[in-house]
């Protein structure tokens, strides 16, 4: 595990940035998991100037995403396939139909899980996935439970999840209360995690997560377990790990005591 440093979440998003162009410049053709939420836009942005620029090209990439809500149709601008196309994938050169995320208005929920998998496995697995963490610790839509859920499903979403994301729609009555997402299982067969933490609202689930006992009562937890987690989060973020434990922070740009 790496925890690198950011000052803000500006130089969170560039450190992001450049690790996930490394992946593409490196490998053209890789398969890229991709997350949304506020956490992530900065890192789309960057990405998007250096394509403007002509550093990057995502002609061949492919991309598979964490999750979508039920019930909400991919045109709707609630839906995280409308979020991927307006923050991203409009601006670049990705071939749309090498862009999987799963489908929010499939009623057979083992159909589409099953369908999902399987695209999963026919692209050979995820090089690189980004995520983002919740204040209750999930991943994805993984949200606490008794076990780890191992592949794609359907999941009820925690109340704090709920109340997370209002600030998206108009009211709290509006968000839905379930979403497909990518499982466990999925996420962690990555070849490499890089994981996003922005503010101080999240430095104790961030703690918990990288430091405390594994267990789905925190899914993010089991993130220890993966030989190959970069974490870049801010000051904020990162405020009780560097108060319990500096040495494992990466000290590069790390404010002065």
């Amino acid at each position: 595990m790496k925890i690198l440093f950011a000052r803000d979440y500006q130089d969170m998003s560039r450190k992001a940035a450049n690790i996930l162009s490394a992946q593409v410049i490196l490998n053209t053709k890789s398969v890229v998991g991709l997350a949304t939420g506020s956490t992530p836009t900065g890192v789309y942005k960057q990405l998007i100037e250096w394509y403007e620029k002509g550093d990057i090209d995502f002609s061949k990439i492919k991309s598979v995403n964490l999750d979508e809500y039920c019930g909400i149709k991919a045109d709707s601008d609630q839906s995280y396939y409308y979020y991927m196309y307006e923050n991203f994938f409009k601006h670049i050169n990705i071939n749309l139909k090498n862009t999987y995320i799963p489908d929010g208005m499939e009623k057979d929920a083992q159909l589409e899980c099953k369908r999902y998998n399987n695209i999963i496995k026919q692209l050979g697995g995820i090089d690189i996935q980004l995520l983002g963490i919740g204040h209750n610790g999930h991943i994805g839509f993984n949200e606490p439970n008794e076990a780890f859920e191992k592949e794609t499903h359907c999941v009820k979403l925690d109340d704090k999840t709920i109340e997370a994301n209002a600030r998206f729609f108009d009211s709290k009555e509006e968000v839905p209360t379930h979403a497909y997402t990518m499982g466990i299982k999925s996420i962690m067969q990555a070849k490499k995690i890089l994981l996003l933490a922005s503010g101080e609202g999240k430095s104790k689930i961030l703690y918990d997560s990288l430091f405390g006992p594994i267990t789905p009562g925190v899914p993010a937890s089991i993130l220890q377990l993966h030989n190959d987690l970069t974490v870049v989060a801010d000051e904020g973020a990162l405020s009780e790990i560097m108060s319990k434990h500096p040495e494992s922070v990466e000290q590069f740009n790390m404010p002065k005591k």
